[in-house]
């Protein structure tokens, strides 16, 4: 094993042991060497690499600390993957979406409180007749994110965060060159939405899977033309 690999597993088992706490304060790098076994030079790779997927914060003069650990800080880093890949790797992203939306969607229908349902339904409703698709989209991301918090597990909303907006892209395309696609949009999540409200897991399951698969099956359509402005 590399030895930043050993590093970074090392502070990790600390971490995973409850030894080092979430917010708590490394010891000094001095000690925190010796202690682990390590160099303080591939103490202090690990420490970098652990600070750029948010498990610890380099406080300049002050210290490094544990972060708070929730999912949605620890999964940030996923939109940044997302990113950088072509989209043909996006096509898998889109795969993920239609395997976990569904999902929220039906555990939404089973736990979202009358309160956020009612909220939901107001994203739908602020949505003007003449929106532009810039609007659209917004209001998009804003639907499925009720949706993502709305299903009450806080690992599998940040999940969908994560793979959510950064695909956005391929759904402006889709709103800019297929015809009735704003339309089919707006439909579908009105059905979803209604799915939610009357408590009814599978349905909001299956419309879920339908909506995500559409934009999936348009992207693979697309990337399969010649001279497609996505690659």
């Amino acid at each position: 094993m590399p030895v930043t690999d050993e590093a970074i597993e090392k502070i990790k088992a600390m971490i995973v042991s409850g030894e080092l706490r979430p917010g708590s304060k490394l010891p000094r790098e001095a000690d925190l060497a010796e202690r682990l076994g390590l160099s303080r030079n591939s103490l202090r790779e690990a420490v970098k690499a652990l600070s750029l997927i948010r498990v610890l914060d380099v406080r300049q003069g002050d210290g490094t600390y544990v972060t708070s650990l929730e999912p949605h800080l620890l999964l940030d880093a996923l939109g940044f993957v997302v990113d950088f890949h072509q989209d043909d790797t996006v096509l898998e992203f889109l795969e993920v979406r239609r395997i976990l939306e569904p999902a929220a969607a039906a555990m939404a229908a089973r736990v979202m409180s009358d309160e956020d349902i009612v909220a939901l339904g107001g994203v739908l409703e602020g949505l003007r007749e003449d929106a532009t698709l810039e609007e659209l989209i917004d209001n998009d991301l804003a639907f499925h994110h009720g949706i993502a918090v709305g299903s009450g597990n806080t690992v599998l909303c940040s999940l969908v965060e994560g793979l959510s907006g950064p695909t956005a892209r391929a759904r402006v395309w889709r709103g800019l060159t297929e015809e009735g696609a704003v339309e089919r949009t707006r439909q579908q999540h009105r059905a979803i939405f209604e799915a939610i409200a009357g408590r009814r897991p599978d349905l909001a399951h299956a419309w879920a899977t339908v909506h995500v698969a559409g934009v999936e099956q348009w992207l693979r359509d697309t990337l399969a033309e010649p001279g497609s402005p996505l690659g």
